[in-house]
């Protein structure tokens, strides 16, 4: 349902699998569940020293960038970060500044990292979110385990998920924008193209030659370029914190911004959405936007 939602409204206890289903997933509306991971291990373990001792010398993907933001929209192209493959207790070392690096590093890989790289530590957290296993019928596609620099920010974009964030450490401050806005934010399309670090230090970017071109988001929704954007002034963004032990649930296709504290942990569950009249909706919302532009 597309009705105004004037703030990110917070639970004070998981619900039901019929109650989140009902209330939540299906009216697609974002909510923070307060006392849904206060059980975890790992809201009183994952501290520095512990990571060491249980990942440390293991060699974990990494993104970098010069600027911190990665998967996002740089002098006219849309520019991926160099996935550095690095000791976990080395990159450690750079978010706990006991290392200086000119760069912004940031664990992010969304291919369930936690449970392909970091499998020692599923025992802290858990493989599915119960209630919502239940609600949705299905086990998630991916588990993801984030941890960074306060300087790496995700940009603005949207996944065809439904996403169940959860902060283990620090905070996540997020923008939201629900599908409904999409006439207003802009979307163009971009060359490929990656970080690459060259023998001085410095980064080029460098085409993704055969790729396809890809559509994204060139705003910046904490300093909207509005003469370039002015639609984007008719868009109502939310902001809600999460903070350490709280869990955001992000319905699918709802656009997201999104920056943390410094060395946040977090850890997220992505579910598949259901491809139904809601998803029609909104591909239909997006080729009406497209075909407005070219009148």
């Amino acid at each position: 349902e597309l009705r105004c939602v004037e703030s990110v409204p917070y639970l004070d206890r998981p619900p039901s699998p019929l109650e989140f289903y009902r209330e939540w997933v299906s009216p697609n509306k974002p909510c923070v569940i307060r006392n849904a991971i206060g059980h975890w291990p790992a809201l009183r373990k994952w501290t520095s020293a512990y990571l060491r001792e249980v990942v440390g010398p293991k060699v974990v993907s990494v993104a970098v960038t010069p600027n911190g933001y990665a998967d996002a929209v740089f002098q006219d192209r849309f520019v991926m970060p160099e996935e550095r493959q690095m000791p976990f207790m080395d990159f450690l070392d750079i978010v706990e500044k006991k290392v200086t690096s000119p760069n912004v590093f940031y664990v992010q890989k969304q291919c369930s990292n936690l449970t392909e790289e970091f499998p020692e530590l599923i025992c802290d957290v858990q493989p599915d979110i119960p209630w919502m296993s239940e609600a949705l019928g299905k086990k998630p596609d991916a588990v993801n385990f984030w941890l960074g620099e306060s300087a790496a920010v995700t940009s603005l974009h949207k996944d065809h998920y439904e996403n169940l964030y959860c902060v283990v450490s620090g905070e996540k401050q997020f923008l939201l924008h629900p599908p409904s806005d999409r006439p207003f934010i802009p979307y163009e399309l971009y060359q490929a193209a990656t970080y690459k670090v060259s023998e001085d230090g410095s980064f080029e970017i460098v085409d993704e030659k055969t790729a396809d071109k890809v559509p994204w988001i060139p705003l910046d929704p904490l300093n909207p370029n509005l003469e370039r954007y002015p639609e984007y002034a008719q868009a109502k963004p939310l902001q809600c914190t999460v903070k350490a032990g709280e869990m955001l649930y992000l319905p699918s296709l709802w656009f997201h911004h999104v920056r943390q504290s410094h060395g946040c942990i977090a850890v997220n569950y992505w579910y598949d959405m259901e491809y139904d009249l809601k998803y029609s909706y909104y591909q239909l919302l997006d080729c009406l936007t497209e075909a407005m532009k070219v009148l």
